[in-house]
């Protein structure tokens, strides 16, 4: 069996890890995870061949290079312990960003600020689980004076493990919503499993930014001595010292926003996104960036350069139609937030095309139900559902359209004549409503 120091000594020469054996890297260092329909140890040899430098593996059969294949006891456990390890070498700040929604955008507006005054290392795409945070540790370099690290939970337990793992210095919540109901069953237990890395910044003496203008997020940080509020600022409105307020500008149709950056001085930012969701996200990339003493025209320029991308938020041209597709993630309070979006839109038509909210467990009938209740309940051009759920629960009288599946509504898409409409596209990631447009006639082109 490998040491620790062994293995941190072998990961010093080899810093690229890689856990899928058909994306081997020259040189890099094969990590053998087993998943409920693979295990990892099975390619270690193929690894190998195909120009790994060593292969990490918890099973002696699969040692057919034994100067080559290590053995551990358990390969995900050697991954995060490895991390945690490779984190105590790091004398930085690691900033930990949870959430029900909107964890990854508000990542990448953070991350992009920060970028315009020191080398930050932030988390790839949504690697956010037991598997992405400790492979983001390990991807920080030495040059990196921040890290900005995603965590994703979806059972109570999954925050307070992976704070234990990256051992954040500061840390935020972006909203408390109605997710992953499945496992974790109401909004109070999402409360108590999101507020896990309040909790630890609590115990360890970290630093906790606080939304104030959302719901819950004061109170779950109660334990933590050392806070950054900041709220959206009434118009007209003052805060007592110490907490930071923006202000939301009319759209236009984007958020806009301004914030002061000394007494008496304003900076205005037109950014490139829609949606009161959106602002609160944009609020705390401003709050984040003046804590950390990032020059406010530095701020204003990274959020207004920020484009959404990855079907998140992202606006696409689809003929003389504009359509915002999010369809990366649904929960019944993203929905929500989306269908704002929707209500603000200046366009002749508006459509709403809706896919299942999936890992909703026993409350995916009453979710589903009230959802259609809610869009129906709208002045729109035509509604759409799309899904095995929505299907199920369908009234007996409704003026919507459901499919079962993606195939049969782009069927119903591609004879669609839309002029000058407004669509939003947005269902949870397993549906691959973003499917809707790839085999038609025209796909959608991105806004810029």
């Amino acid at each position: 069996m490998v040491t620790l120091e062994q293995l941190y000594n072998l990961y010093q020469q080899h810093p690229d890890i890689c856990t899928d054996s058909r994306r081997i890297r020259p040189g890099c260092l094969f990590w053998a995870l087993k998943g409920e329909r693979f295990d990892g140890n099975n390619f270690a040899q193929a690894a190998l061949k195909a120009g790994a430098a060593y292969c990490i593996v918890d099973r002696l059969d699969c040692c057919h290079d034994a100067d080559r294949c290590l053995l551990v006891p358990d390969t995900l456990e050697a991954l995060q312990v490895l991390a945690t390890h490779h984190r105590k070498h790091l004398e930085i700040p690691v900033l930990a960003i949870g959430g029900s929604n909107g964890k990854t955008t508000t990542k990448e507006l953070i991350t992009a600020v920060l970028r315009q005054q020191y080398a930050c290392f932030a988390t790839e795409g949504n690697l956010n689980n037991h598997i992405g945070v400790p492979l983001t540790l390990l991807a920080i370099p030495p040059s990196a004076e921040l890290a900005v690290v995603e965590m994703g939970t979806n059972q109570p337990g999954d925050l307070e493990h992976l704070c234990a793992i990256a051992q954040p210095t500061h840390g935020l919540l972006t909203n408390i919503g109605k997710e992953h109901l499945e496992k974790l069953g109401s909004i109070e237990g999402v409360k108590k499993a999101e507020g896990e890395l309040f909790d630890y910044l609590a115990t360890h003496g970290g630093c906790a930014f606080v939304n104030l203008s959302e719901k819950h997020l004061k109170t779950l940080s109660r334990k933590v001595s050392r806070k950054i509020y900041y709220t959206q600022l009434p118009s007209q409105g003052h805060l007592p010292q110490g907490i930071i307020g923006v202000q939301r500008l009319p759209s236009s149709p984007f958020v806009r926003a301004q914030f002061s950056a000394s007494p008496g001085q304003f900076v205005r930012v037109e950014t490139q996104l829609l949606g009161q969701h959106n602002f609160q996200n944009v609020m705390t990339a401003i709050a984040v960036g003046l804590y950390f003493k990032v020059p406010a025209e530095k701020i204003k320029a990274a959020i207004e350069a920020y484009r959404p991308q990855n079907n998140r938020s992202q606006l696409m041209a689809w003929g003389n139609n504009t359509v915002f597709l999010d369809a990366y993630n649904a929960n019944p309070s993203s929905m929500r937030m989306a269908l704002g979006v929707l209500q603000e839109a200046e366009a002749t038509q508006k459509v709403a095309i809706l896919g299942d909210m999936l890992e909703l467990g026993e409350a995916a009938e009453v979710e589903h139900r009230a959802l259609i209740r809610c869009v129906e309940s709208m002045d729109l051009h035509q509604s759409v559902f799309i899904g095995p759920l929505f299907s199920q629960y369908r009234p007996r009288k409704s003026r919507s359209l459901f499919f079962p599946d993606v195939a049969s509504a782009r069927q119903w898409l591609e004879s669609q004549r839309y002029e000058h409409a407004f669509l939003l596209v947005k269902a949870s990631r397993g549906i691959g409503l973003e499917r809707l447009f790839t085999s038609s006639g025209e796909a959608p082109q991105g806004l810029h």
